[in-house]
């Protein structure tokens, strides 16, 4: 062997060795561009709203972003730009979670109205499972997670991704959740766009401002006096609180 060619070679050895180390290493912080899919055939059952669901628009598929890092996250829906006559259809809430003190800002949408929910982190039993998926090139393990007796979701976590958050304000699980979906496939979130940055302090701030704010407790006393006697409250009531 030459010395040019030997050097050559040692070199070459040098760079993949270093781009193995540079993939194989853990990652605390960046930005994942989610998609959700909902299906509002299997959402809604009331005949009125059925009857403005049809094959061209029964498929809604709307964007999100979560920005984290080791201290904090959020997560909250990409403005649609195009005019929308059935963006109502389906809710775009905002997390912010501050991970060091185990604190929540839920912001929610209510008939145009914001109500936000300064509460605790939730506390979920996850059942992990030995079942595995690929999500944006990240190998991800499936974990079950029972609400109650009609309520199961499915979750995807990575362990590359090291903060324990993911959509819709889930977290509990030793990695970042790349995917999650009600069980009978009605609402499904992919991670679809990974990056690798530090989102700035404004990005994942914490703060409530001056608006009102409820725990979970309080705002689920709130709904059910406000719109409990009402024939569409309880679905309501079910649909708000889907992921609380």
């Amino acid at each position: 062997m030459s010395g040019k060619v030997g050097i050559k070679l040692i070199l070459m050895i040098l760079v993949l060795s270093i781009q193995g180390i540079g993939r194989s290493q853990y990652v605390h912080s960046g930005k994942i561009t989610f998609e959700r899919r909902t299906n509002l055939e299997k959402r809604y059952n009331d005949p009125r709203m059925r009857r403005m669901i049809n094959e061209n628009n029964k498929i809604r598929n709307e964007g999100f972003y979560l920005f984290f890092n080791d201290t904090s996250s959020v997560f909250k829906g990409i403005p649609n730009e195009k005019t929308d006559e059935m963006s109502w259809m389906t809710a775009k809430n905002a997390y912010y979670q501050n991970l060091n003190s185990g604190k929540q800002l839920t912001v929610l949408n209510l008939f145009g109205q914001s109500l936000f929910i300064q509460d605790s982190l939730p506390e979920r039993k996850w059942k992990i499972t030995d079942s595995k998926r690929t999500i944006s090139g990240y190998e991800c393990r499936k974990a079950i997670y029972q609400k109650n007796d009609s309520t199961r979701l499915y979750a995807w976590y990575t362990s590359a991704l090291v903060p324990s958050v993911g959509p819709e304000g889930f977290c509990g699980l030793p990695g970042t959740i790349l995917g999650l979906a009600t069980e009978d496939g009605g609402i499904i979130y992919f991670a679809k766009k990974i990056e690798f940055v530090s989102p700035s302090k404004e990005e994942i701030m914490l703060d409530a401002g001056k608006n009102k704010t409820f725990t979970l407790k309080e705002l689920r006393q709130k709904i059910e006096k406000d719109y409990g006697n009402t024939p569409w409250g309880k679905r309501m009531f079910d649909d708000l609180f889907r992921w609380l």
